[in-house]
């Protein structure tokens, strides 16, 4: 990948997520954090849903030639939200809260954005 591609990438997807956020919010949730980061990955936005707490995995494409963005979270990339989410919740203490992993998937074209959220998109995976 050529370094004008790769800075291209980087900004559509942190565009991606700035579209996710607001879409979040207009479902109303409250955005507790973003890019989480820990040993085993990093989970996008981490949301509070009234009283469940959601991981939201963030998929930007520019085309859906390959299929939707959401059809991306495949089996090991659930399986590594997984391993983050519970690295997160022990990290926070987090105990007795309803937990759920969301998807954002977001499509960009023609400089216009389309997103769709999918609420409990997939289970949690070992």
């Amino acid at each position: 990948m050529t370094p004008i591609k790769g800075i291209l990438r980087l900004l559509t997807g942190e565009r991606g997520e700035e579209r996710a956020e607001a879409l979040l919010k207009k479902n109303g949730y409250r955005i507790i954090e973003r890019n989480y980061r820990c040993p085993r990955g990093e989970i996008d936005i981490v949301a509070r849903d009234g009283g469940t707490i959601a991981f939201v995995e963030v998929k930007t494409r520019s085309s859906e030639s390959f299929g939707g963005p959401k059809y991306s979270v495949d089996q090991r990339k659930q399986r590594k939200l997984t391993e983050v989410a519970v690295h997160y919740i022990a990290e926070r203490g987090i105990r007795d809260t309803d937990l759920r992993f969301d998807v954002v998937s977001i499509v960009v074209k023609d400089g216009s954005y389309r997103a769709e959220l999918i609420k409990d998109a997939f289970e949690a995976v070992e």
